[in-house]
């Protein structure tokens, strides 16, 4: 943990002084966001069915599909953006964006620099191998190839776990390395993985990760900003409460994912 608690803190120093001034304008973002109309929001773009670009080069999911509904809700146009998982935390301390809704593990490390809304959606960590391979339990990820998506609160366990990893960009990168042997093994969120590699006919076997208890994904934005979290926060409870959310999950989803 103290590795990705390094890298955390570096990325507030690189943004500067430009993190100072937004912590020390933090009350008026909301009203700022108001002015202008548009609430940029992250993601990695390669996250699917929760965040991915489409055939017509957009980019749709689940992720996708909350945020913007969210900013509809908070009367604000949203505009996506996709960024490498591994830097996204320092793009939104450095004002590249407002906001994070990229499937995000709410956890106390990441709670020191941003403050989070939700969560949105509750999962847990799971064990992805081909067929036959022998390997059902993390006893037998010993000596064995991982692959991880690089930044994910995955490639810290694994390198706790003292595991030989390989990381990616995404879950797609993730999906091709198993299926053609170039790794034993993959860590990923279950529900994630587990959709795309039905949506492709890929063939796998999996098993719970039993250390971990479920986590929630929540929305990350800058710290000092408590009316935009409280505004998001009523526009993510509203949806809860009147249906939108289940219909949103349930088109790229398929369950209730709370």
């Amino acid at each position: 943990m103290n590795s990705r608690r390094t890298i955390l803190t570096t990325a507030v120093v690189a943004a500067g002084f430009a993190v100072t001034g937004l912590t020390a304008a933090g009350a008026e973002e909301l009203e700022t966001l108001k002015e202008e109309g548009v609430i940029r929001i992250a993601m990695s773009g390669a996250y699917p069915p929760f965040n991915f670009v489409n055939d017509q080069n957009e980019v749709v999911g689940f992720d996708a599909a909350i945020g913007t509904e969210i900013a509809k809700r908070m009367g604000l146009e949203a505009e996506i953006i996709t960024t490498a998982w591994d830097g996204i935390i320092g793009g939104l301390l450095a004002n590249k964006y407002d906001a994070i809704v990229g499937s995000m593990t709410i956890t106390d490390e990441r709670d020191e620099v941003v403050d989070f809304v939700g969560p949105y959606y509750s999962d847990k960590r799971a064990i992805f191998t081909q067929p036959g391979s022998g390997i059902d339990s993390l006893e037998d990820l010993e000596g064995k190839r991982v692959g991880l998506t690089l930044g994910e609160t995955h490639e810290d366990w694994a390198r706790e776990r003292g595991y030989d990893i390989n990381t990616y960009k995404g879950l797609p990168e993730l999906l091709l390395e198993l299926e053609n042997g170039r790794v034993d093994a993959i860590v990923n969120d279950s529900i994630a993985a587990i959709l795309a590699m039905n949506a492709k006919g890929q063939e796998y076997e999996m098993f719970a990760d039993p250390t971990t208890e479920p986590f929630g994904a929540g929305i990350a934005i800058r710290e000092g900003s408590p009316e935009l979290a409280a505004e998001m926060q009523a526009a993510l409870d509203a949806m809860m409460a009147d249906g939108t959310y289940m219909q949103i999950a349930e088109e790229w989803v398929g369950a209730d994912i709370r």
